[in-house]
């Protein structure tokens, strides 16, 4: 994994040397799903969450491994004594980063695939089972669930109509129909989070999302659930005033920050896009062919992206070396 930022990779090595000494070969030694959750402040919540976890998805082991993203409450201690493998980071920096360290916790441990849920219990734990089933079965790389195909809970028709606006954009933007941008519930193969770049501390489920569809990884959707958040409040939407719980300021700025990290993704994909067509012209043709060959395919699948970013390694490598 390349860091934009040296400071993340500092405090990555870190949490993941603590994990490696609390957990040891548990942690080197996954089995083939992770269940990877960002958590900030979810002290009541998580436990539960965990508790509910599937110990198989599609006849598969899993393990759940929680980001406790510089939490200032019980969360960590809660979630571990729930089952929970626990990446302690002593330092807020958002949901992004820490589902960006959670992927890489899952894909050096050597898990064949990922699923994302939420620390908040929205998201009902025997759809992880829907979502897998194409990626698992080759028919998908990344799976993500709908709410507009399943159905939701809320009733804050603001968010409503952000969902449908986001979605429309998005896929007007990547040429790929996606009908919930934002779903939490997600699946994919592990090397899929190791190719695709994820610089974004918030808002990352489009950026992920847009990165694997310009990639060309086979994007699919299925119906799922959403439930009302039962336990703390949503930490969505922050703002200067979010003290006076005012939803629809929360809302106007979450859709601020959402459209600029959409807007901003695909922007940095298509120039990313643009420069790698125009290096690639100065091939020859034989060396055209010579890659292929070493990637085992040709572009745009698993095993050529896989390959070109080598994002492999082993959780010792880098983390174990820091003291």
């Amino acid at each position: 994994m390349i860091y934009k930022d040296p400071r993340d990779q500092v405090i990555d090595d870190d949490a993941i040397k603590a994990l490696i000494d609390a957990c040891g070969e548990r942690v080197r030694r996954l089995p083939p799903v992770a269940i990877v959750i960002a958590a900030y402040n979810e002290a009541g919540a998580i436990g539960p969450v965990v508790e509910a976890l599937p110990a198989e998805v599609c006849g598969l082991a899993t393990a759940a491994i929680v980001v406790a993203d510089g939490c200032a409450d019980g969360t960590a201690a809660e979630a571990a004594q729930a089952g929970a493998m626990v990446c302690d980071v002593p330092v807020n920096r958002g949901q992004g980063a820490a589902l960006r360290l959670g992927y890489r916790i899952a894909r050096e441990g050597g898990a064949a695939y990922i699923i994302t849920t939420d620390a908040d219990g929205q998201y009902n734990p025997a759809e992880m089972q829907a979502v897998l089933a194409p990626v698992a079965a080759g028919e998908a790389d990344f799976a993500t669930g709908s709410r507009r195909l399943g159905s939701q809970e809320t009733k804050d028709m603001i968010r409503r109509a952000g969902v449908r606006f986001f979605a429309g954009t998005i896929s007007l933007l990547t040429g790929q129909k996606i009908s919930d941008t934002t779903f939490g519930l997600r699946a994919m193969r592990a090397e899929v989070t190791g190719v695709v770049q994820l610089a974004q501390p918030q808002y990352q489920a489009s950026e992920l999302l847009i990165g694997v569809i310009t990639h060309g990884y086979k994007v699919t959707e299925v119906p799922a659930t959403i439930h009302r958040r039962r336990v703390g409040e949503s930490k969505k939407g922050q703002n200067p005033l979010y003290k006076l719980h005012i939803p629809g300021v929360n809302n106007f700025f979450y859709g601020l920050r959402f459209a600029r990290v959409a807007y901003g993704t695909w922007w940095r994909e298509r120039q990313r896009s643009k420069s790698s067509s125009s290096s690639s012209s100065f091939l020859s043709s034989r060396e055209s062919d010579s890659v292929a060959r070493a990637n085992g395919s040709g572009p745009g699948s698993v095993e050529a992206s896989a390959s070109s970013a080598a994002p492999g390694g082993s959780l010792t490598t880098d983390a174990a070396k820091r003291t």
